[in-house]
């Protein structure tokens, strides 16, 4: 009996009984976990965009011939967009 007792406490049985029994509770957590995980999501993504953006500028700068082409590419379609 007491293993059981302390296997229910180890697995916080009484905590997830709680929630449940509150489900504005357990709705609340979920918001704010869905809510952190956007929020990190959308600074990891710009900070990695920032980087690439980063390393393509300074390959640009090199004057590479093979980047250099694929930048005036990629430029060339964004003004065909625009106008």
């Amino acid at each position: 009996m007491q293993q059981l007792t302390a296997a229910i406490e180890k697995a916080s049985i009484a905590e997830w009984i709680e929630i449940y029994r509150r489900p504005w509770r357990l709705l609340y957590l979920n918001f704010a976990a869905g809510v952190a995980r956007g929020l990190g999501i959308a600074v990891g993504f710009t900070i990695l965009g920032a980087i690439v953006i980063y390393i393509i500028r300074e390959l640009a700068l090199l004057n590479l011939p093979v980047i250099g082409k694929l930048i005036a590419e990629i430029v060339r379609m964004v003004q065909q967009e625009v106008y």
